[in-house]
């Protein structure tokens, strides 16, 4: 059902950054839009704080499956708008993408995944030399064991996330809205309930009441702190690396396809401005799971750091044996975790909350929202407004029954590593790297 809110009015609290829901909202009118997060933008926890993003292009085939209309079209939208516009476009580029299995199994379940046609312009890439012929000579001198993929040249590539988010906040920020960040002023407690049930805004660390008509969960990984999600996110998170790249090499480097093979791991040309190349070991996510002493339940708690564990590190390198073995020993320049929120299915939850009026959740990225940032916040306007398409509405509902009896370890269809989720529990603090950083 459509809301009449009027935008010179309607105050609006977006919670745990949510940078482009307020661009989006500052877009469409609203003169009261107010961002509380914890940290600074980009969040030191947040997977956006990047140099670099993977971009695929949609298939534009549209099933009849709500949750694949639903993430296809959205895919569709937001390509669309990183070509279009103005805030995003300069931090995209198009520079095509190789990606790549290893095992059989995989192999096939990503063709039925990614629709890799020749009409659709990929090309099949069956050996070691075809691997190599996508790139310059001397950038992938690996002898690619086992792998079989696709390489499509154009619609998909790479954004620059971190100049992205700044962007994003810049803009919004000319369009009125405000922004409130680091502790203790911008960390949200709680929420600020009246006797009806209404959510009337929330409290910060400092003591402090912030009352508006609408406010907006955008926590991600750390919405759970607020409400009880009832098991529908789970807190996960990745790892990433940096090297150091001569500027020579970054020459060579510049315009390379993103290579990513689904169970060894991916990789995008060096950043401008620091000349570091990101490699990322593929696997199906860490989680940090606690048990809370009060209510006995287990929960993944994120949390930030600036190293990853040595298992990872060998990931990388031996992704980088397979692929560029003249950089597997190369030492890290940096390396961090970075959280997501999973659900269930792996589709986002944009929804009002069953119980709580005046509430809006916006999480869920579930490892892929980012690609989606130039639209998402558009979508979640369009919830808070009950305007939001019907499909998207029952693919994103608030549906706490597919999280009963949950399994936490379920790899969502991920792969890599020993494909399994692991814990940051096991992990001692002997086996995480030690890299200093200026």
């Amino acid at each position: 059902m459509v809301v009449k809110l009027d935008p010179s009015r309607c105050s609006v609290l977006i919670v745990g950054g949510g940078t482009c829901t307020a661009l989006h909202l500052a877009r469409r009118g609203y003169l009261s839009v107010t961002v509380l997060d914890p940290y600074d933008v980009p969040s030191p926890i947040a997977a956006g704080n990047d140099i670099n993003k993977i971009v695929e292009e949609g298939s534009h085939v549209k099933d009849e499956d709500d949750d694949a209309w639903a993430s296809e079209e959205v895919r569709v939208q937001a390509i669309d708008a990183w070509k279009k516009d103005p805030v995003f476009k300069e931090f995209y580029h198009e520079t095509g993408y190789v990606i790549a299995a290893s095992t059989p199994e995989v192999v096939e379940r990503l063709r039925e995944g990614e629709r890799p046609t020749r009409e659709r312009g990929f090309v099949e890439l069956n050996t070691a030399e075809d691997f190599r012929s996508t790139m310059p000579e001397g950038v992938l001198t690996g002898d690619f064991p086992n792998w079989r993929g696709w390489y499509n040249p154009t619609g998909s590539g790479w954004v620059h996330a971190r100049k992205a988010l700044v962007a994003a906040t810049e803009e919004a920020q000319r369009l009125g809205a405000r922004f409130t960040c680091g502790s203790p002023h911008g960390h949200a407690v709680e929420l600020t309930i009246g006797e009806d049930g209404t959510v009337q805004g929330v409290k910060t660390a400092d003591g402090l009441q912030h009352f508006a008509d609408r406010t907006i969960l955008c926590a991600g990984a750390s919405a759970s702190q607020l409400i009880d999600m009832e098991d529908q996110l789970r807190p996960t998170a990745w790892t990433l690396a940096h090297i150091k790249m001569t500027a020579e090499e970054a020459i060579l480097y510049r315009n390379l396809p993103v290579l990513f093979n689904v169970e060894r791991g991916f990789f995008m040309e060096p950043d401008a401005d620091n000349h570091e190349m990101k490699i990322c070991d593929e696997h199906p996510g860490y989680c940090n799971f606690i048990k809370d002493t009060k209510t006995g339940r287990v929960a993944s708690v994120p949390f930030a750091r600036q190293q990853i564990p040595r298992v990872s590190e060998d990931g990388v390198r031996a992704f980088l044996r397979e692929t560029m073995p003249h950089l597997a020993e190369r030492p890290f320049s940096f390396a961090r975790i970075c959280w997501c929120a999973d659900t269930p299915n792996r589709a986002f939850l944009i929804s009002t909350h069953p119980e709580l009026s005046n509430l809006i959740l916006g999480v869920g990225g579930s490892g892929h929202g980012f690609m989606q940032i130039p639209v998402i916040g558009n979508f979640i306007a369009d919830c808070m407004e009950g305007a939001l398409d019907a499909r998207m509405v029952r693919s994103w509902r608030w549906r706490p029954e597919t999280a009963r009896n949950r399994d936490w370890r379920d790899t969502q269809g991920r792969y890599g590593g020993k494909n399994v989720v692991m814990d940051f529990q096991d992990v001692k603090e002997s086996e995480w790297t030690n890299i200093p950083y200026e």
